[in-house]
């Protein structure tokens, strides 16, 4: 097996001895090991503080760990591979709590980061990324964002990142403050994306009936730490 088909035979992230810290330098994560598979949905339970959303950051490369080492698709991420993390970013990214969108239309909104990346999108791409989260284009294309309820903006601002077939999209608490049929919605797209891009998932959770019920495996977090889940 030559170097190639094993970076793609192998997990999509390795981590080893990592540690990350906040702002005040206070430990807020330690992963001994953890490997994720490609094509692999995980799911990420813990109370709030627990680590969940510091490692959906150090997975999609907006923080550095403070020890240890990340390899994404087979190669380490060091030094200089952080450097240009806008790079590693466009294969792995990242849609937190917060749902913001542009001031413009739906579908603008869903293409903005194709656009933003120099890519061409059509409206076929767009209509497709949004079918994926349950919305017709026909009746959302053309509105303003401030014509969508809550659970809507959300399904939109996901259907931004599934646009982008990235290698890892990593999701934080994706249906909290969403309805029954939103959060069915968000599901349907989840593994819609694996099946159609191959695309990794990892998830944050409080919700751990649905995270269940999309999850390949769930790991629970304590105080910065995993502490069930692990193979």
């Amino acid at each position: 097996m030559n170097a190639a088909t094993e970076r793609t035979a192998g997990p999509l992230y390795r981590l080893t001895g990592i540690e990350a810290a906040y702002a005040d330098g206070q430990t807020a994560l330690r992963v001994p090991e953890l490997a994720i598979p490609r094509g692999g949905i995980l799911g990420l339970a813990g109370h709030n503080g627990s680590g969940k959303s510091t490692l959906l950051k150090l997975l999609g490369f907006l923080l550095a760990p403070r020890a240890g080492v990340l390899e994404f698709d087979g190669a380490a991420v060091d030094a200089h591979a952080w450097r240009g993390a806008h790079l590693l970013r466009r294969k792995a990214v990242l849609l937190g709590q917060d749902t913001c969108l542009l001031s413009r239309s739906v579908a603008a909104n869903v293409a903005y980061g194709l656009k933003l990346r120099g890519l061409p999108v059509s409206a076929g791409d767009v209509a497709e990324a949004l079918a994926r989260v349950g919305l017709d284009a026909r009746d959302y294309a053309g509105r303003s964002w401030r014509q969508l309820s809550g659970g809507e903006a959300r399904r939109v601002a996901l259907a931004a990142r599934l646009i982008l077939k990235p290698a890892a999209l990593l999701l934080d608490e994706p249906t909290a403050g969403l309805d029954r049929a939103s959060t069915e919605h968000v599901k349907a797209a989840v593994l819609s994306a694996r099946q159609a891009y191959g695309t990794t998932l990892v998830i944050s959770s409080h919700d751990m009936d649905w995270l269940s019920s999309c999850a390949d495996r769930v790991l629970t977090l304590e105080e910065g730490r995993i502490v069930s889940g692990l193979d």
